[in-house]
């Protein structure tokens, strides 16, 4: 079996409990979705129709973008890098 490192898709199903009734309610929307293990990304358009994307990191995924931006540790995590 092959190893999955992320998951695709170009719809999404929502379902919610209403608050005040109890009543379950369930749609299908399109929207691009993506997760791996850094991130979930939905992606869609707005009322304009220019995209729009929401992105939700996960703890690992944050700390590799702070490393990318300058703003993590200094240290060598897999300490094979070591000058």
């Amino acid at each position: 079996m092959e190893k999955l490192t992320e998951i695709r898709a170009s719809e999404v199903t929502v379902e919610v409990k209403d608050a005040r009734t109890g009543q379950v309610f369930r749609r299908t929307l399109p929207i691009d979705y993506l997760e791996t293990a850094s991130c979930l990304r939905l992606g869609g358009e707005d009322a304009s129709g220019r995209p729009a994307e929401l992105v939700f990191f996960t703890r690992s995924g944050m700390s590799r973008l702070k490393d990318l931006t300058g703003g993590g540790p200094d240290h060598d995590p897999c300490g094979g890098h070591s000058v």
